[in-house]
């Protein structure tokens, strides 16, 4: 099970937003690629960073940044935010993303999905985002008009290496993650399935170790580990010794 600290880019600031809206976002550092070095000097073996600017706008709005993070670690990235064009992904990729993260395109353009995943094969997840069941793009500001059980088997077809997802309920408000949730997912698709909102502290992350014998692939934490409820050496250490 990987531990996948987040690194949230906004205004070119290292961020969190509660329950994911843009207007309650807490600053947590100034630079973005310290902090990423930071993480990967406490073990991490694994970066999860997201350009909100470009999820909320939809074109990328922070690329040199992400970029300098990629040449600054020495640990892959995975990457998502503003990614709705194939040239796009295409791009980050040379800059050193080791593999991206799909939100909107996967759910609302679902043949130029299919060619992302032909064009850059084993390199794409999907973020599936959800409250209450129902799947939300855009920066999780609109519904998709979709379900789980609606987009799995075209995911499937797709051959996606990963799902993120996130029970935006919880994200960013340390309450605890969806466990029953997430077994459910990963009951239901053959696809890895890394865990997002709520990993608040080591009990999270010892009631979804589990999961990792049954498609779990790992579990991001952001807030957390930045408030210090959740220590990122501490966690590697205890699911290395697992």
């Amino acid at each position: 099970m990987i531990l996948f600290p987040a690194v949230d880019i906004k205004n070119g600031q290292c961020v969190r937003l509660a329950q994911g809206k843009e207007d309650q976002v807490t600053v947590f550092g100034p630079d973005p690629v310290a902090q990423a070095k930071y993480w990967a000097e406490q073990g991490a073996r694994y970066l999860h960073v997201v350009d909100l600017d470009g999820a909320f706008s939809g074109v990328p709005r922070n690329f040199e940044l992400i970029k300098s993070i990629c040449a600054a670690i020495d640990i892959p990235v995975q990457l998502g935010g503003g990614i709705r064009d194939v040239a796009t992904a295409e791009k980050y990729i040379e800059a050193g993303v080791h593999r991206l993260i799909i939100g909107t395109m996967a759910l609302e353009s679902p043949e130029l999905f299919s060619e992302l995943c032909r064009a850059l094969p084993g390199r794409i997840g999907v973020s599936l985002d959800a409250v209450d069941g129902r799947l939300k793009t855009k920066g999780w500001v609109e519904d998709a008009g979709l379900t789980m059980d609606d987009v799995l088997p075209r995911l499937e077809a797709d051959k996606v290496r990963f799902i993120v997802y996130t029970d935006i309920s919880r994200d960013g408000m340390q309450t605890g993650v969806n466990v029953e949730g997430l077994a459910a997912l990963c009951a239901k698709t053959s696809i890895p399935v890394i865990a997002a909102g709520g990993v608040h502290t080591m009990d999270d992350i010892k009631a979804l170790y589990p999961l990792s014998k049954k498609g779990l692939e790992g579990a991001i934490s952001g807030r957390a580990i930045y408030v210090g409820t959740l220590d990122v050496r501490e966690a590697i250490a205890w699911i290395d010794a697992r």
